[in-house]
């Protein structure tokens, strides 16, 4: 297990010496002004002729960083080696989580891989501290460097949305559709989860696939009518509540 810190050469080849298969890349189009409905037809109407594959559901985050928020600058500044920490689940956002997944998510450049371990569960609510989460580090028996770092980054943000999935008919490119995204800022000691942002008008689309079909993934996402562009929902969290951006 690599050391946990971020934009530094000895982690980039520590990463790189992973399988490429775990490696993809990530198209993003962050549309304004549309309807959900009218994306999905535009999607479902793309010559690959995506279909929809799962059923929707809420994705919920809490992302965690080092002290000085070296994941958040990282990636606010283009680091090529960069990496977001964050603990998923599905479902209800506050409450007893069952099935929390630690995923952290790792960037060369312009493709990324995950590395996921299941979290033992915890209630995230006005009770929720930084001694429970690490409480639950320890309980869920993570690779033990793994565990080690993660006691020093603390909670910075959760964020939710809902997610509808499309599958192209040859199986190899999948598109996600994420609305409805809402940013709560959290603290490592006290938390009420009163302080949040809503964003209703902004409908997140990626094209994900795997890096070896990046031969013909301009020729796929040419044919969305939408504008691609940088995009973070951790940043856009963190700016928001903390920075007072809605953009």
């Amino acid at each position: 297990m690599r050391r946990f810190s971020v934009a530094t050469e000895s982690n980039h080849e520590n990463i790189m010496n992973g399988e490429n298969n775990h490696y993809r890349y990530e198209r993003k189009f962050v549309i304004t002004g549309a309807a959900k409905s009218e994306i999905e037809t535009q999607i479902k109407l793309h010559p690959a002729m995506f279909s929809e594959i799962f059923c929707e559901r809420q994705v919920n985050n809490i992302y965690f960083d080092t002290s000085l928020m070296q994941y958040y600058f990282a990636t606010v500044n283009g680091l090529r080696h960069r990496m977001k920490c964050r603990i998923r689940w599905y479902g209800q956002l506050f409450g007893q989580i069952e099935k929390p997944v630690l995923e952290l998510k790792i960037k060369d450049g312009f493709v990324g891989r995950k590395e996921a371990y299941p979290l033992a569960p915890f209630s995230l609510d006005e009770h929720f501290h930084l001694d429970i989460i690490k409480a639950v580090f320890e309980l869920s028996k993570l690779p033990g460097r793994l565990a080690t770092e993660l006691l020093t980054l603390q909670p910075t943000l959760v964020n939710c949305y809902r997610r509808k999935y499309f599958q192209s008919a040859d199986r190899t490119y999948r598109v996600t559709l994420d609305t409805n995204l809402r940013y709560y800022r959290i603290s490592p000691y006290k938390n009420t989860f009163l302080q949040k942002s809503v964003d209703e008008h902004t409908i997140v689309v990626e094209l994900k696939y795997n890096h070896d079909k990046d031969r013909y993934a301009d020729s796929i996402s040419g044919l969305f009518p939408f504008r691609m562009t940088r995009s973070s929902k951790y940043v856009n969290g963190i700016q928001r509540l903390f920075l007072g951006r809605t953009v």
